[in-house]
Formats: C-alpha cells, sequence, structure tokens
C-alpha cells in the first residue's frame, strides 16, 4: 500500500530580516490559505506535520481545523538557513541557491548546505514513511526545505524546479516503502 505526502509550500508571506519564523501570512496569502483548504478538502487525510514557522502553519491551519486533526510540528522541519543574519542581494541568493544544488555541501557564511537541510529533515520524512505506511500526510513546509527532501529522492528536483514552484504550491508524493514513484502538482 502507498504513503501520500501532500507537501505544502506556505502562502505568501512578506520578507522580514529577522522574523524568520513569526512572519505572517499577506492578505493575499491568507485568501491562498483558503484556496488550500478548499483544494484539500475532498481529500481524505490522516496526519498534519509542519515547519514550526508562522506562515507554514498558517497555511495548513484551517485544514487541520475542519478536518479534526492536531498539527504536529516538527523543528527539523524549519525553514533552510541560506546565510548568516546578514541580508543579500537577490541576485546573490538565486546564485547561492543554484550553487548549492551543483555542490550539495556548498553553503554561505552561517548558513546550511542541501547535505545539512537533508540531515535533519530526511530521519523525519522517512521515520513518516515507516510509521505512518499506507496512510494520507500532509506537510506544512517551505519552498527551499521542499525541494531538498524531493531532490534526494530524484535528482530532477533542483533549482530549476525550485525556481518555479509558486506560493503556495502543492505536490502530491507517492511513496512505496521509502521509494518515490510518483509526484505530481495539485496547486494550480
Amino acid at each position: 500500500m502507498n504513503t501520500i505526502i501532500y507537501m505544502i509550500r506556505h502562502a505568501n508571506s512578506p520578507f522580514v530580516l529577522g522574523q524568520e519564523r513569526t512572519r505572517k501570512l499577506s492578505p493575499q496569502g491568507e485568501i491562498d490559505a483558503k484556496k488550500v483548504t478548499a483544494l484539500m478538502n475532498n481529500k481524505e487525510i490522516d496526519l498534519i506535520f509542519s515547519s514550526p514557522y508562522v506562515r507554514a502553519i498558517q497555511t495548513i491551519k484551517e485544514i487541520a481545523i475542519t478536518k479534526n486533526i492536531e498539527v504536529k510540528v516538527f523543528e527539523e522541519l524549519r525553514e533552510r538557513q541560506l546565510k548568516g543574519a546578514y541580508k543579500l542581494p537577490e541576485k546573490e541568493i538565486q546564485r547561492a541557491i543554484k550553487k548549492s544544488y551543483e555542490n550539495i555541501d556548498f553553503n554561505l557564511l552561517g548558513g546550511e548546505s542541501i547535505k545539512d537541510v537533508q540531515n535533519r529533515t530526511l530521519p523525519i520524512i522517512k521515520d513518516l514513511l515507516i510509521k505512518y505506511s499506507g496512510k494520507t500526510i500532509i506537510i506544512g513546509t517551505h519552498g527551499n526545505v521542499m525541494t531538498i527532501i524531493m531532490n534526494y529522492f530524484s535528482k530532477e528536483y533542483g533549482y530549476d524546479f525550485w525556481k518555479n514552484t509558486s506560493k503556495p504550491d502543492i505536490y502530491k508524493l507517492v511513496f512505496s516503502g521509502e521509494n518515490l514513484e510518483a509526484a505530481q502538482r495539485v496547486w494550480e
């Protein structure tokens, strides 16, 4: 029996330096979170997990309420720390992310490499696949973390994939054991 994981990338949230954990959804993000809930309402969901960041939880909160399922938070599913406590121009961020998919050990000063993120997230994902085999799971997540997890299972999910994701976004991942059998974008 297959295990299904819906990776739900958070809706729009305005960037505020120093408020990575606590920043909330924008007004458009709140509207889109309602659309995410409507889209997921007709799906049978057994469990819901999330990053501890407010914007990830906000995006899936109404699904949990509607389905009467507790959101279990894992610190390990937090967004990738791309750099230390300093701001980079957008072009440099893009270059750093692209370079990290070319070399999974690459990281900026104070930041995490793809390998670092996989080392903290994959034990959680693999444990969920074993413990909840055959179940349908939602994970409230971030674009970088979602792509990094998917990249572990298939190298086709890299920089170009990440760059083309949206806020929000939803991917249905179908697993047989720990093997990713299929991935389908659900959000349009």
